[in-house]
């Protein structure tokens, strides 16, 4: 294995353990419609959009999402 072989292989793993650590602990939003439109009025227009938890743990699954895809492709590349 090439070093960028390497590289992006330990960066697709460290990922992964993030997005799956991140997803388990996000609440359920189990309220149905009505309780999805409400919510995602909230965190749109809330108060404390960018302090919470929930927000926070958001983010993280957007940007471990991001990077494990990139490194997927990335390893794709260079095998």
């Amino acid at each position: 294995m090439s070093t960028a072989a390497i590289i992006f292989t330990v960066l697709l793993l460290i990922a992964s353990l993030v997005l799956i650590a991140s997803i388990l602990l996000q609440s359920g939003k189990s309220a149905g419609l009505s309780g999805s439109i409400a919510g995602g009025a909230e965190s749109i227009w809330g108060k404390k959009q960018g302090r919470s938890y929930e927000a926070i743990l958001s983010k993280l699954t957007t940007v471990s999402a991001v990077i494990f895809i990139l490194s997927s492709l990335a390893l794709t590349a260079v095998q």
